[in-house]
């Protein structure tokens, strides 16, 4: 590998360049594509399009569409415009959205294609810079000696502050070259950070290429070790499939679901800094209490919210709601102009036996029993001659009598009141438990003291799932054409099938990591998530190398998964950094005060810092750190100064998120602070990029013990 680098600054081209100028000619080349970039804007700004549909509707998309083009077209000067380049000789049809294969083609002359986060073309339309989406780029991610997919040169940039540094090049068909470690590749996986999560496109491995690049039909679960990219690798994908799929999604929607809204706010700058700015991004909390109306405000405790969670509820609600049939008791008479039509009993059985032996929803089959009355009247009507239409079994559908007879036999059901009743009456949830639930389980969803209804009640999360099921149960609730769904391992099975409903239609993204699972109700294995979510038998990829955590934090790390996850394999990391782990004794007394103290010390080097704690700490640890004056923010409080590098962090927000350095105070409270404790411990311990600081009062649990690691 050759490494070229010099000081920032402007340089004349030259075609002939001699290496020592090739840097000076990748500049002019970067001006030249910001150029391009720059027409391409004041080309889009250009359009008028006031007048271009027959509509007001279809001139404000227009406009929309339009607004949308010249945000994708701006041109960040702290952001590189490309970042890499390959020289090859490709096959035609490579520059496709639809998902093709790269192809070599010895025939072809040699050309230069450079890889960025956007298109740029020149006047003429030819390419300047190549989206990292495009097939052509999956060349950039995936050759190498063994198989160069038509290359012979991949180049990488270096970049400081929008500037064009440096690159190092690789002669992938040069049999005399050796493989070195990418310094620049290591430079920007190990940059520090503030702020929210950054796009990976510069340094996508091929691993996680091949994840991103996966089919829109495919289902795909990933299970991935800390470190690994796979929250990263989940975004990636949306972008992709937006790029190859766009006119289906654009029809049919992506959905992003996380665990909370911290780690939202973390995430959520990562998919419109690739261009893609109507990726819906929510929790299964806020997707629930969107159709449920409910407002939260209360915790699940273990038992309980197991319980409710648990996939047998979903037959439970189906026997509550379908409780309230009821035969029909006497026949239905409608006059019409002077006239009275009549529906016997048994006639009336006959079609509600018909629509109870469908598969078709409450809701739904109520309304369609509505219509199918007032034909069989119609039917009637023109045995004697009359001729009905449309509107006339429109009016008989609405008229009183036959309302009258639907709610006598097939009543409306309120998901929300439904659902309290369950929760608040013992003798109707024995009757639609009887056999699913046993007699404990019953007592442990019950309500001791049930509210005096439902605005008043104490709705926790899983209450909101149950009514977001019973929903359904009454009518289909609409889906997406891809969802991705991160640290699914905490999900219930009923949170599985809330998600799941959101793609029945369509596929997913599976993002977690057994290892971290910290609900009460965290599933014990992939499968059953999925079998939960609808897509049983989506193929499982697992990613165990890491690329972020330094082997040193990884290995102290994974002392805990022989209790945690036993059937895993602890994960490796590329990266190994000197004096990447400490561990500090302290006095117990002394514990808040010394981690804000080592948070201040961290502040010495670059990047974001976490300092992490069990939960009912951070109050102390907030105030040692006012007592210190130090810049801070809360995450899940009072937030604080955004631009402030110091996170204090409660150990049940940790999870998704990464620092560049963080302090740990006491993991034994961690531990002790709930069932899943070692495995919270495990996701605090594993949120470091670059060092990490464990400061302990009390003994370190004994897995975490040995003096090993301590460097």
């Amino acid at each position: 590998m050759s490494v070229h680098a010099s000081t920032p600054g402007s340089a004349v081209p030259n075609p002939d360049a001699l290496p020592d100028d090739a840097l000076a000619v990748e500049r002019a080349y970067l001006d030249a594509s910001r150029a391009a970039l720059r027409r391409m804007r004041e080309e889009t700004e250009a359009l008028d399009l006031r007048d271009v549909g027959a509509t007001a509707v279809a001139n404000e998309t227009a406009q929309h569409l339009i607004a949308k083009r010249i945000a994708a077209l701006a041109d960040h000067a702290g952001s590189p415009l490309f970042f890499g380049r390959v020289d090859g000789r490709f096959a035609d049809g490579v520059e496709g959205v639809e998902p093709v294969e790269v192809t070599a083609d010895p025939s072809k002359d040699v050309e230069s294609f450079w890889i960025g986060r956007r298109h740029v073309h020149d006047e003429l339309g030819d390419p300047m810079v190549v989206d990292w989406r495009a097939p052509l780029s999956r060349a950039f991610y995936r050759a190498n000696r063994v198989d160069p997919l038509g290359v012979e040169l991949r180049r990488r940039f270096g970049w400081t502050a929008g500037e064009l540094t440096a690159f190092e090049d690789e002669h992938l068909t040069d049999a005399e070259e050796t493989d070195t470690a990418s310094g620049i590749l290591a430079a920007e996986i190990e940059r520090p950070r503030v702020g929210p999560m950054r796009d990976i496109v510069a340094t996508i491995q091929p691993e996680q290429d091949e994840i991103v690049r996966s089919d829109l039909g495919h289902t795909l679960c990933v299970q991935g070790a800390p470190g690994t990219g796979k929250t990263a690798v989940g975004l990636h994908r949306v972008a992709w499939l937006l790029y190859a799929y766009r006119d289906r999604l654009a029809r049919t929607g992506t959905l992003v679901v996380g665990p909370n809204r911290s780690f939202l706010d973390y995430i959520q700058q990562v998919l419109p800094a690739l261009g893609e700015v109507e990726v819906g991004q929510t929790t299964v909390e806020d997707l629930v209490t969107r159709t449920s109306k409910i407002t939260i405000r209360a915790l699940d405790e273990a038992v309980p919210g197991t319980v409710k969670g648990d996939a047998r509820m979903a037959e439970v609600l189906r026997r509550a709601v379908w409780s309230g049939l009821r035969d029909p008791q006497e026949s239905v008479a409608v006059v019409r102009d002077s006239r009275t039509w009549r529906l016997a009993v048994y006639e009336i059985e006959e079609l509600v036996t018909a629509l109870r032996t469908r598969d078709v929803r409450y809701g739904a089959a109520r309304d369609m029993l509505r219509q199918r009355l007032a034909h069989a009247l119609l039917s009637k009507m023109e045995e004697r001659g009359e001729s009905p239409d449309d509107r006339v079994q429109d009016a008989v559908a609405r008229s009183r009598p036959v309302k009258a007879a639907v709610d006598a036999m097939w009543p409306a059901v309120d998901p929300l009141k439904l659902v309290f009743r369950l929760l608040s009456d013992a003798a109707f949830l024995a009757a639609c438990a009887d056999g699913i639930l046993t007699a404990d389980e019953q007592a442990a969803i019950l309500w001791a003291k049930p509210p005096r209804g439902a605005g008043s009640a104490r709705w926790t999360v899983a209450d909101a799932v149950l009514v977001d099921e019973t929903a359904d149960l009454l009518y289909r609730t609409g889906g997406y054409g891809h969802v991705v769904i991160d640290e699914a391992q905490d999900l219930s099975p009923m949170q599985c099938r809330a998600v799941g409903r959101r793609c029945s239609t369509g596929s997913a993204t599976v993002l977690g990591d057994i290892a971290q699972g910290t609900t009460p109700w965290a599933t014990p294995g992939w499968e059953e998530t999925l079998r939960h979510l609808g897509h049983e038998g989506a193929k499982v990829e697992e990613l165990t190398r890491g690329f972020r955590v330094p082997l040193q934090i990884l290995e102290f790390a994974s002392r805990l998964l022989p209790l945690i996850a036993p059937e895993l394999s602890p994960a490796s990391s590329v990266r190994r950094t000197a004096g990447a782990l400490e561990l500090r004794a302290v006095e117990a007394e002394e514990l808040s005060a010394r981690a804000a103290a080592a948070a201040v010390e961290l502040l010495d080097h670059e990047g974001s810092i976490g300092l992490i704690c069990a939960d009912e700490r951070v109050p102390s640890v907030a105030a040692a750190l006012r007592a210190l004056d130090a810049a801070h923010r809360v995450l899940g409080g009072d937030g604080g100064p955004g631009e402030a590098r110091i996170s204090v962090v409660p150990a049940s927000l940790a999870k998704g998120l990464e620092f560049d350095h963080v302090a740990v105070a006491e993991p034994a409270e961690i531990v002790d602070a709930e069932a899943q404790g070692l495995r919270r411990l495990y996701v605090v311990l594993t949120r470091a990029v670059s060092g990490l600081v464990v400061l302990h009062g009390l003994p370190l649990p004994d897995a975490l013990s040995s003096n090993a690691g301590r460097a």
